[in-house]
């Protein structure tokens, strides 16, 4: 990559880890589309879950204060056996129609979440492996599931804490399952291992940065900015796909 590309796409990282943060729902959401802004839509998949690592990381121990084990496995083994599925399913689906798929996505979640800000599901054993499934499929495929896996938690009424840990350690076991995929995909190249310490120090950075201003900034405010944000580039991306199909 160009290294006007990359101090970018640092920017663009640190600055989603810090939406994320405030906003309630996975900074993976925000950067893959401005990161589809420098580079390729499978190239663009692998630079985000690489922050999407650190960033979890911070997170898990930003926000530390225990695991729910129960969730973690009921939603983590079907989040990683479907992320597998995805993440093969990429190699064999356009770009134009994964764009389309992505911009769908993001519409859809900007205009839920606006006019319902705690979505919640039923919390049962069908709901987690249900919502692990999902939201790793999707993570796997379009390189985020994080706001259907938060839909999906918020419905278990976890403390704050324990919700934001259970909830990174699940996105963890995503990524650190299809980066593989996609590397044995030949995704990922051999430049991007240069740049790796300084995705992982931005998104540290980010997540802590988020934490920060969490408290001096109308989360509320802020999240309706994100969202409006998403559904316009969500716009941007179903015309891209439908012209290009």
């Amino acid at each position: 990559m160009d290294v006007n590309l990359v101090i970018l796409f640092l920017l663009f990282t640190y600055f989603s880890e810090i939406g994320g943060t405030m906003a309630g729902f996975g900074s993976s959401t925000i950067l893959l589309p401005l990161a589809l802004i420098l580079v390729d839509f499978r190239l663009a998949l692998v630079l985000v879950a690489i922050a999407h690592i650190s960033g979890n990381l911070g997170r898990v121990n930003f926000f530390r204060g225990g695991l729910d084990k129960k969730l973690i496995i009921l939603f983590g083994i079907p989040s990683v056996f479907l992320t597998i599925i995805g993440a093969y399913m990429v190699n064999f689906t356009s770009q134009e129609l994964l764009k389309l798929f992505l911009g769908i996505f993001l519409i859809i979640f900007a205009i839920i979440s606006f006019f319902k800000k705690d979505i919640k599901f039923p919390s049962h054993k069908l709901t987690s492996i249900t919502g692990g499934g999902i939201s790793g499929f999707l993570a796997g495929l379009i390189g985020t599931g994080g706001a259907i896996r938060g839909a999906f938690l918020i419905g278990f009424g976890l403390e704050k804490k324990v919700y934001i840990a259970t909830a990174a350690t699940i996105s963890l076991m995503v990524d650190l399952t299809r980066l593989p995929v996609y590397f044995f995909q030949g995704f990922i190249q051999p430049q991007i291992y240069l740049i790796i310490p300084f995705i992982f120090a931005t998104s540290l950075l980010g997540s802590y940065t988020g934490k920060l201003l969490i408290t001096k900034i109308p989360q509320e405010t802020f999240r309706i900015i994100v969202l409006m944000a998403l559904f316009i580039v969500g716009i941007k991306f179903i015309y891209d796909g439908l012209f290009y199909l």
